[in-house]
């Protein structure tokens, strides 16, 4: 048994399913999940020193790659004066003025501990504000696991084959209601339906849990027109795409405006870290300034708060972006070309420094059912093959794939080599 083998048979005995987030046990892609001793730019290593391309980045926060030395060099400043405090600090007025800078839609913000916290307590505020009960989500879009969004959801659920979860009383799911990502003419039925009902419509702006799903701009323009019709509160869940795809989000790069937006993973730099923010009218309900209750002891922690300063200010740097977004398309244009050199059957997506991989006869994957369609054996072939070669990729055909800014020209073209050779024996 190799390092991991062992710790994973001892994981199994003090924690379920030995992990402590379902996709990391490699349910779907078979094998034992890899236990990582430490990282170090594009690069993890297991506890068998073993050296791995990571494009998994932690599920997205390593934008900057990992251990970025001016990040740490944050964190260990604010860890040598104080670690928290459970009071205001001047770091938090920092970060929230520069995520505003960023995305202007976001006029206040209050800061959070992770994504599913945001994104629970931003429809908390809707209902607050609104009056109203009823939410709005899609097939296949993951936003947390707090009850009320639990329903179709994508990530870890849908690679355990749980679209939904046990333990949801009826009455916690009984006001959300489901409509199809990129479907228009259903939305517009929806709306119809119960579009006066409605507190809010949460939605991934580029689906990541259910692997890398582009939107069609109307569809967007159409759900934000819908929601301004019935006076509904529109979420975009930027956790994953917030500074991912571009520095203004994904709301900037297709120009739709929400009333709402959560966000994580890479504002707090690799530290855990959550948030929400938009409208100042919406957002001045919150407690103490209104009525809407919501409070955390870590919330605005200052090492996360360091962290996240750190890495926005990074991604100010020239070019930053349009070199990230080359490096992603290189890759997956690679993988597209070899795929076809092979005869397999393959399309990809990219956008900014996320991608998705879809081993399937469609020249594009648009909606939950397309995905579901999708040869997910040979993706967990293609997984295990590609970890053979050393590079370690989602350990799941639902997860968004994520390239970082310590990924080199040379490190694309070693990934791509090593897909050449997986592609090899898979065709043979």
């Amino acid at each position: 048994m190799n390092r991991s083998q062992q710790l994973f048979a001892e994981a199994l005995k003090v924690m379920p399913g030995g992990v402590n987030s379902p996709v990391r046990a490699f349910k779907s892609v078979g094998g034992t999940p890899l236990f990582i001793k430490k990282a170090k730019g594009s690069y993890i290593y297991d506890e068998d020193d073993r050296q791995f391309i990571d494009f998994v980045g932690s599920w997205g926060p390593m934008i900057l790659g990992h251990n970025h030395p001016e990040v740490v060099e944050a964190i260990k400043n604010q860890a040598d004066i104080g670690l928290s405090y459970g009071a205001p600090t001047n770091l938090e007025i920092q970060l929230v003025k520069k995520i505003s800078q960023f995305i202007p839609s976001m006029e206040m913000i209050r800061m959070v501990n992770s994504g599913t916290e945001a994104t629970m307590s931003a429809i908390r505020l809707a209902r607050g504000y609104t009056e109203r009960n009823g939410i709005l989500k899609f097939e296949g879009c993951y936003h947390g696991h707090s009850d009320a969004l639990l329903v179709k959801s994508g990530s870890g659920s849908l690679t355990l084959g749980q679209p939904t979860s046990k333990g949801l009383p009826a009455e916690s799911i009984m006001h959300t209601h489901v409509a199809e990502f990129n479907n228009i003419e259903l939305l517009e039925e929806t709306f119809n339906k119960i579009g006066d009902d409605l507190a809010c419509v949460i939605i991934e702006p580029i689906a990541g849990n259910m692997n890398c799903i582009l939107p069609k701009v109307d569809f967007l323009q159409k759900l934000r027109f819908l929601c301004d019709k019935h006076k509904v509160v529109l979420i975009f869940d930027e956790v994953m795409t917030g500074f991912r795809v571009g520095k203004n989000s994904a709301q900037g790069l297709y120009n739709v405006i929400p009333d709402l937006t959560t966000l994580g993973k890479i504002i707090g730099g690799g530290l855990p870290v959550g948030a929400f923010g938009g409208k100042t009218e919406i957002m001045q309900h919150l407690a103490p300034s209104g009525s809407v209750y919501q409070a955390g002891t870590l919330s605005g922690n200052p090492l996360a708060m360091a962290a996240g300063l750190s890495t926005l200010k990074l991604l100010e740097t020239k070019d930053f972006y349009s070199n990230l977004s080359a490096k992603t398309k290189k890759f997956t244009q690679g993988v597209q070309q070899l795929a076809t050199e092979n005869n397999i059957s393959l399309t990809t997506s990219a956008i900014g420094g996320m991608f998705g991989i879809f081993f399937t006869d469609l020249k594009e994957v648009s909606s939950f059912k397309q995905v579901l369609s999708c040869d997910n054996q040979l993706y967990a072939k293609y997984f295990n093959l590609m970890l053979q070669q050393g590079v370690y990729c989602a350990p799941s055909a639902y997860e968004a794939g994520f390239v970082s800014n310590a990924h080199s020209e040379k490190i694309i073209d070693n990934s791509l080599e090593a897909v050449q050779r997986v592609f090899q024996k898979i065709k043979n």
